[in-house]
């Protein structure tokens, strides 16, 4: 399983950023996918998840702000970001768990200006 992720960048605060991870599997239906952020000296938080069947789930601090969808046709699960705020900013990976083997993408930076 390889991970791709994007969209990341620079965005004043309140605007919008949409994040968007490719995955080269042929099972990509059958993952729950995960989105994570990681701050300059703070561990790896889940942000998000959605499930095969398309259920999802937030971090409190996201909620009504992110959402989480998948494209199955097209491998592809994204994260858009709304009401960006300045504790936003972190690098942003996607996730995902098969066989017991976790997979991460390389991560983009997500970075929020006041």
């Amino acid at each position: 399983v390889q991970l791709q992720a994007s969209g990341g960048g620079l965005v004043q605060a309140g605007g919008s950023l949409r994040l968007s991870c490719a995955a080269s599997v042929r099972i990509f239906s059958l993952l729950a996918m995960d989105w994570y952020r990681q701050a300059p000296g703070k561990q790896r938080d889940l942000v998000a998840r959605i499930s095969s069947g398309g259920s999802t789930n937030y971090e409190d601090s996201v909620k009504g702000r992110f959402t989480v969808s998948r494209d199955n046709a097209k491998n592809t699960v994204y994260l858009q970001m709304n009401s960006l705020k300045p504790e936003d900013t972190a690098v942003y990976y996607c996730h995902t768990r098969w066989s017991r083997t976790d997979y991460w993408g390389q991560g983009t930076q997500v970075t929020v200006s006041s």
